[in-house]
């Protein structure tokens, strides 16, 4: 299911600065991505405006840009979206379940878990998020707060997740698709890219480009290391 179509940039908005991430040239010529699947990546980079786009679109959906859904209200240092305002979304049906993981924020939505009671931890497994090691904390999110219709924004959900909870992962991303939901991914991981039929979206061209999954760079340098990683570290 897509529930969210378009998200287009103000670009005429922008303000006549150089600072992050107005002046990156996956931004600067883009006007809008079109969204065609239930599942979408977002891939380039450190700096290349991905996570950045994906922060902004969480903001537009109202979710918490630190991390959470609509019903989430904490306070982190540095949580704005500084693209937020300037990006539009276009909707059919307009939805507003969802979810926003931010995994360099995590711990402190786990705080705020935390701080809200026993009672909100069976949405997250049954227990405190803090009382499961990361990688388990991040599928006990998935496993127990997603569900379904809605859209869910990732920020590098590999970071706490070995290589065969990722593939765990991507039989849960497969459910919860078939059951309608949308996800929209920044990530580095060769594995979660591998997902079936899903768009990636390269933020290292200007404007940004579509890109097939075997042609990606997180697929080509993954290949070549495997295949020889005793020589690897002597290629030029």
């Amino acid at each position: 299911m897509v529930y969210l179509r378009t998200i287009k940039l103000l670009r005429e908005d922008f303000p006549n600065t150089k600072e992050y991430p107005f002046h990156l040239p996956s931004l600067r010529k883009l006007e809008a991505i079109e969204l065609a699947s239930s599942v979408t990546f977002f891939v380039g980079e450190n700096g290349s405006g991905k996570s950045t786009l994906l922060e902004a679109v969480a903001y537009q959906c109202g979710f918490h840009t630190a991390g959470g859904s609509r019903n989430n209200f904490y306070e982190v240092h540095r949580s704005e979206a500084s693209l937020g305002d300037y990006i539009r979304l276009s909707w059919l049906p307009k939805i507003t379940n969802g979810f926003f993981l931010r995994a360099e924020s995590f711990y402190q939505f786990a705080s705020h878990i935390d701080q809200m009671g026993s009672e909100s931890y069976k949405n997250y497994g049954g227990r405190s998020l803090h009382e499961q090691s990361h990688g388990e904390s991040f599928f006990a999110l998935f496993a127990n707060r997603f569900n379904g219709r809605g859209i869910y924004l990732l920020d590098e959900p590999e970071a706490a997740l070995s290589p065969k909870r990722q593939i765990a992962f991507l039989y849960v991303m497969r459910d919860l698709v078939e059951e309608g939901a949308q996800f929209i991914i920044a990530t580095h991981s060769p594995i979660l890219l591998g997902y079936p039929g899903a768009t990636i979206l390269n933020f290292d061209e200007s404007p940004v480009q579509e890109v097939n999954y075997r042609d990606t760079e997180h697929y080509q340098l993954t290949r070549r290391f495997l295949e020889k990683p005793d020589l690897f570290l002597d290629e030029k």
